[in-house]
């Protein structure tokens, strides 16, 4: 248990940490602006960059996995958006709390993690979990927000949006060129691979402490009567469905199954708090969501990486 006390503790002390220091030193949300900046458009893309151009292309074929993981996200935000919907009878609302039950930290915490706990050959499942998840979420919050009415634009307009935020997004570009990168056995010059390297150290601290101090700068001020659904769904139910089901259609390393539980088991990502303050719906409650599952995400990550490591789970 040691072990994976060294292993989780110091994730959860680069957030606490950027907690701490928002709370005395007083700056603005917007202070963080740069930082953010920094690590969506620069540092976690040369991280997915790094990872994929120097993976064995066979790795990054394997669509029974990429289905079984995706399809099981997309179930738990199914079964949450239908609990929701049938107690509020309102679209927008019920898809903030299906993201904020099934749209996991996998940018900011499950690359770094992942790899820390099961080394090098997690990157590829980290990559490909990655990818195509937020592919789902791009594609289901404007379209059911659309639905909503919430979403004024045409039919066209939707469309072109949906496919700008999957093909512009940062970290998709750089897995569409860390694929192609390791397809055509391209190997970027020593001097921009170094560049690419430090760049991609400074991934996971700059993120996690940027998220610690997110947290801080949105203070928990409603307590949903919700979280009692959405903080066991994600974090227990979620790893454990993506459990079964992959065992369902494939054969996977063990590496590859821990590592989609992982990522599964993470806590909501800040991104729902971006989603729902877009669309002006569930905003507060969604950031409650975000910290809620944090915290609660010390014990259960804890729990399921001793399982793993000690082979608990077989």
């Amino acid at each position: 248990m040691l072990s994976v006390f060294n292993l989780v503790l110091p994730f959860f002390g680069l957030i606490f940490l950027g907690f701490f220091v928002a709370r005395i030193n007083h700056q603005p949300l917007e202070a963080l602006g740069w930082m953010n900046t920094f690590i969506i458009y620069v540092a976690l893309p040369a991280l997915f960059f790094q990872i994929l151009s120097k993976t064995p292309v066979a790795e990054l074929t394997k669509w029974n996995f990429i289905l079984g993981c995706t399809l099981s996200t997309f179930v738990i935000f199914l079964v949450m958006f239908l609990i929701a919907f049938v107690r509020t009878r309102k679209i927008d609302e019920s898809t903030i709390q299906g993201l904020a039950a099934a749209y996991g930290n996998i940018g900011y915490m499950g690359p770094a993690l992942a790899i820390l706990a099961f080394g090098a050959t997690a990157a590829v499942p980290v990559a490909l979990i990655f990818c195509f998840d937020n592919m789902l979420h791009f594609v289901m919050a404007p379209l059911l927000m659309a639905l909503s009415g919430n979403d004024k634009r045409s039919p066209r307009d939707v469309t072109i949006g949906v496919l700008r935020k999957i093909f512009g997004h940062p970290f998709i570009i750089a897995t569409i060129l860390g694929v192609g990168a390791a397809l055509l056995g391209i190997e970027p010059p020593v001097a921009i691979d170094r560049m690419i390297d430090l760049l991609a150290r400074a991934a996971a601290p700059c993120a996690l402490f940027a998220m610690g101090a997110t947290l801080a700068l949105r203070p928990l001020r409603r307590v949903p009567k919700e979280l009692y659904l959405i903080v066991p769904i994600k974090l227990l139910v979620q790893p454990l469905l993506i459990y079964g089901v992959l065992n369902l259609v494939g054969n996977f390393p063990p590496v590859w199954i821990y590592t989609a539980m992982l990522m599964a088991a993470l806590p909501t990502a800040t991104n729902v708090f971006v989603i729902a303050q877009q669309y002006g719906v569930w905003v507060e409650r969604a950031s409650s969501s975000i910290l809620a599952t944090t915290l609660f995400s010390i014990a259960t990550l804890t729990l399921w990486l001793y399982f793993m490591t000690h082979g608990l789970i077989p």
